[in-house]
């Protein structure tokens, strides 16, 4: 039997989603509360954070997530940079709208200073392909076919959620906290990886009606105990506004001075909400896709580790 693109793509996304709620607990509690006021739990789009530098085997930079992108025929839709933090991204967009976006920014390591460089560059050089030759085939097949052996499914949607993880060794932590004074997502990065940096519910289609826009989500969300951000990105019925939870900290293997492995505390992620307008294309009212770089550029330092 085979099943075809979308499914296999339901079940990655439905697989990196259980991985996230499990390490971020205040999505967890925005899917129960949702879900007990007869809700739906709709994602808006998910972000990546990915180095523009060698990685050994890994693609670079945004190729390193777009080149599985790709199979499910997501395309880039919109460029964005940010000139001080040093960083471009892409979004991409799937052709049904029932897909979240995907949103993956890579940092500009060449930018950094020579000493910064050098730190990271030493880190993933030598990373390794985490996927399988099977694994590889069957994205290639999926790419050309639309559609994959069912016995086949199963294994290749584990090895690319696995493949959303760190895909080099354990970092230094006197590199971290070098890192970390210069670029936050420096530092968040080569902690973290290709690990989802965070998921956005759709306010849009959230369908609660006590909480019938974004502002009324978020106090619902502080009511109940969850941190948020403390103002809205994006005035009231603008193309869009966005907010988040602030991000959990987790408990983070680094190599010690003396080159033992131990653990610190740091950021991890956060769970945004987005709610989008409507704009006028070809004289037609349609929901705004993109994203705003000034807004997108607040929300970054939502994973700041002081």
């Amino acid at each position: 039997m085979k099943i075809n693109r979308n499914e296999i793509l339901t079940r990655l996304l439905d697989s990196l989603w259980q991985k996230y709620i499990q390490r971020v607990s205040y999505a967890k509690t925005y899917a129960h509360l949702v879900q007990s006021k007869g809700g739906r739990v709709v994602n808006d789009h998910i972000a990546f954070r990915t180095f523009n530098t060698i990685t050994g085997k890994q693609p670079h930079g945004i190729g390193g997530i777009w080149h599985i992108l790709d199979a499910f025929d997501y395309k880039p839709s919109g460029n964005y940079t940010f000139t001080e933090k040093k960083l471009h991204a892409v979004h991409f967009q799937h052709p049904e709208p029932q897909f979240p976006k995907i949103f993956v920014s890579q940092l500009e390591v060449g930018e950094l200073p020579k000493w910064a460089q050098d730190m990271i560059n030493k880190h993933v050089k030598d990373t390794p392909y985490h996927l399988s030759e099977t694994a590889v085939l069957d994205l290639l097949e999926i790419n050309e076919k639309g559609e994959l052996e069912e016995a086949a499914v199963n294994n290749l949607v584990r090895e690319l959620t696995a493949y959303f993880s760190r895909p080099w060794g354990i970092p230094d932590q006197m590199v971290v906290e070098q890192l970390n004074e210069i670029s936050q997502y420096a530092a968040w990065t080569l902690l973290h990886g290709n690990s989802v940096n965070h998921f956005t519910a759709f306010i849009n289609y959230q369908n609660v009606a006590d909480w019938p826009d974004l502002q009324t989500t978020c106090e619902a969300l502080a009511d109940s105990g969850v941190p948020m951000k403390t103002s809205i990105e994006g005035e009231k019925g603008s193309k869009l506004q966005q907010s988040s939870t602030q991000a959990v900290t987790e408990m983070v293997k680094v190599k010690k001075p003396d080159g033992a492995v131990g653990e610190i505390p740091w950021t991890y992620a956060y769970y945004e909400l987005a709610e989008r307008g409507y704009i006028d294309q070809n004289g037609e009212q349609i929901l705004f896709s993109g994203f705003l770089g000034e807004q997108a550029t607040h929300l970054f330092e939502m994973t700041k580790t002081n």
